[in-house]
């Protein structure tokens, strides 16, 4: 048996409350942040005490919407997650660009507070706390949450697999990109979302690095959102954890690509952004790292895209 649900029906008779955690009710609030332009989740929590100037924090999970009226699948996703619309863009390697489509991504890791909603669990973690980022979930785990959370919020579902076992063999798996779903950035995407319009070898050129990220500590990971985002308002785009991509790891083509997907097929995943027991090098834009699907790791968590499809 094929498992893809197809749930876009379900958004339009939810009955949901419409209190959150602030106790307001969920609602778009749109801000332009440089060019990317963002959607805060209705729940998002912000601290006093970060590093950064304006801290984002999602949702602690302790209430979901729950009143009588119907809302849309776009408005529960802004009550989830906190999105950056991020405008159509390329990425140079040498002669070569790859571009992608205009998609929005998460303004934090996914939180732990967030994957134990959406999961009703949570991996051992060696750090625990509602705004600390979600780590040690292997690739497969990482696409079953983003399914599980395009199914709460009445979408399609981007990976389609054949009936498994469990969680770390899900047979004949694609990633169907042309619906609208949450799923895993691809690398191009992950990358024009890492440098928000900058050529440089860090997103933020030549002043401290300890300012935009967390790295060389020797425990982790950290709250989200206390250092200072790029230019389109993204924390922890280096750092803190690693994040998982759908693609591949393989060679490049030689072609210029439009919203490109990576490899064909291959036995490691890329992963981007280093993590917080990392040097600095490792938080570069053009530094790719590598795992199998079943690795799991106390650095590395993921990050979530919500795509209408290409």
């Amino acid at each position: 048996m094929r498992f893809r649900l197809c749930l876009g029906f379900l958004a339009m008779g939810l009955m949901v409350s419409c209190s959150s955690v602030a106790g307001g009710a969920p609602e778009d609030l749109d801000e332009t942040s440089s060019s990317g332009h963002e959607r805060q989740s209705s729940a998002v929590v912000k601290s006093s005490s970060s590093r950064s100037e304006s801290p984002v924090q999602e949702s602690s999970g302790s209430a979901e919407p729950s009143c009588s009226s119907a809302l849309s699948s776009d408005s529960l996703l802004s009550y989830y997650v906190s999105w950056v619309k991020i405008p159509a863009s390329s990425v140079k390697r040498g002669s070569m660009s790859f571009s992608v489509s205009s998609f929005e991504i998460g303004k934090t890791e996914v939180t732990q507070s967030l994957y134990r909603t959406i999961m009703d669990s949570l991996p051992a973690m060696g750090v625990s706390g509602d705004s600390i980022p979600v780590a040690n979930v292997n690739w497969y785990e990482a696409i079953l949450f983003c399914n599980a959370l395009s199914k709460k919020v009445g979408l399609d579902t981007a990976y389609v697999y054949e009936a498994a076992e469990n969680a770390q063999y899900l047979q004949n798996l694609y990633v169907d990109y042309s619906v609208e779903s949450v799923r895993l950035p691809t690398e191009m995407e992950w990358e024009v979302a890492y440098r928000a319009g900058t050529t440089t070898t860090y997103y933020w050129d030549r002043e401290e690095a300890s300012k935009y990220a967390y790295y060389v500590q020797s425990s982790g990971p950290a709250v989200v959102a206390q250092f200072m985002p790029n230019a389109y308002g993204l924390y922890d785009m280096a750092g803190n954890v690693a994040e998982w991509t759908n693609d591949w790891y393989g060679v490049k083509p030689t072609k210029s690509q439009m919203n490109y997907t990576g490899a064909k097929s291959g036995s490691l995943k890329v992963v981007r952004g280093g993590g917080w027991g990392d040097k600095v090098k490792a938080l570069a834009a053009d530094t790719v790292a590598k795992r199998e699907p079943l690795y799991r790791g106390k650095d590395l968590g993921l990050r979530l895209v919500h795509s209408t499809g290409f």
